[in-house]
């Protein structure tokens, strides 16, 4: 295996790029931003440890609903029925007749924008009969969408020890949101909503900010803290961000627009490569030709602080002896972009084109001159 770092000159329009890492601190207890379009963290403290969601739950809550919107198993005017339980229901409510049919669009509205427990009660039992029942299915769903490390005992959060997820697998579960959903997504920036002659504001405080922010949702127990899922964009880039544990709903209101401001104004994306850019040519053994076009199959573009500070290096390595025939698209190598202190990422390196083997006698005759030479 050949290793070897790329040529200045191939990448000199990055000559300034930069580690993603940025000294940064946060007083939550848990937290992660990421870049939406690449993918990389701007920051990580503790983005893999089991926590409280709150009623951050109630994301995943209502990607099951649009899922179910999705399938055609209901639609926004859809009709559920309120039942005791749900009009019981503490906490943040909002405040459906016992009784009463509701629309499920008023429903989305109630628990998106009011973070109603009785609305989320309400749509659960409409979907799955009961609330332990979707609860059963929300854990499911998490799963298949990458969230490897949640586990989810009712529809909206409510304290249980055995509810629980990551900001890692809430950031997940926002990606998928805004991905999967963007005809339902634009519900999550609605500032206000009446329902029974009742107004109530959006609690999420980065919608009031005028920094580009469009969702998504803010969660509280005693012994969760205060967290939030946000996200914004600015210039056609959006960043994502889970933080949690809080002492305050002032403490999450500063330390939200403090990070997400942060992440979008000391950073910015830069194209590395290409797709169907040739990073080097490699030898090959055998061959009708000596050397093979060794490109990528992907466009890369990569998170940088747009301050200098330690550069970032990118790194080749491909199969040696690389020996004929050879299929166009087959896999020889790997590239790689190190950045320091954060993540290594890694992408195939392909051939750019067939070689074919060398006939009998050539083959023979190039064998012993590999033989002679040591080679091979």
């Amino acid at each position: 295996m050949k290793k070897f770092l790329l040529p200045f000159f191939l990448f000199a329009a990055l000559v300034f790029a930069q580690p993603v890492v940025a000294a940064q601190n946060t007083s939550a207890k848990q937290a992660i931003i990421l870049d939406y379009e690449t993918g990389q963290v701007l920051l990580d403290k503790s983005a893999q440890s089991q926590m409280p969601t709150s009623s951050m739950s109630k994301v995943m809550m209502t990607y099951m609903v649009f899922d179910a919107l999705k399938q055609g198993r209901i639609d926004m005017d859809s009709e559920m029925r309120v039942s005791e339980k749900a009009w019981a229901k503490g906490g943040s409510k909002m405040f459906v007749p016992q009784g009463k049919k509701v629309k499920v669009e008023d429903l989305l509205r109630g628990v998106i924008i009011q973070s109603g427990n009785d609305a989320t009660i309400v749509l659960a039992e409409g979907l799955e009969g009961s609330e332990d029942a979707f609860a059963v299915a929300m854990t499911e769903k998490a799963k298949e969408i990458g969230m490897k490390n949640s586990n989810f005992k009712n529809a909206s959060g409510w304290p249980d020890p055995d509810h629980y997820s990551t900001a890692e697998d809430l950031a997940i579960m926002a990606r998928r949101m805004i991905e999967d959903f963007p005809e339902h997504y634009k519900m999550f920036s609605e500032k206000e909503f009446t329902f029974s002659n009742i107004k109530q504001q959006n609690r999420n405080p980065l919608l009031y900010k005028n920094i580009g922010a469009d969702g998504l949702k803010t969660g509280h127990t005693e012994v969760g803290g205060y967290g939030l899922i946000g996200t914004a964009k600015k210039d056609g880039r959006r960043v994502m961000m889970v933080i949690n544990g809080l002492d305050s709903e002032s403490a999450r209101s500063e330390e939200s627009t403090r990070l997400i401001e942060w992440a979008l104004n000391d950073f910015t994306n830069v194209e590395l490569v290409k797709k169907g850019q040739q990073i080097t040519q490699v030898p090959v053994a055998m061959g009708k030709v000596e050397v093979v076009p060794a490109l990528i199959n992907e466009d890369i573009k990569i998170t940088v602080p747009k301050v200098p500070k330690d550069s970032y290096s990118v790194e080749v390595k491909y199969n040696s002896p690389l020996v004929a025939p050879i299929k166009a698209g087959q896999e020889i190598g790997t590239f790689k972009v190190i950045i320091p202190d954060a993540q290594t990422m890694t992408y195939p390196l392909l051939a750019g084109q067939d070689i074919e083997k060398l006939g009998l006698f050539k083959s023979t005759f190039t064998k012993m001159k590999y033989y002679l030479l040591g080679k091979l």
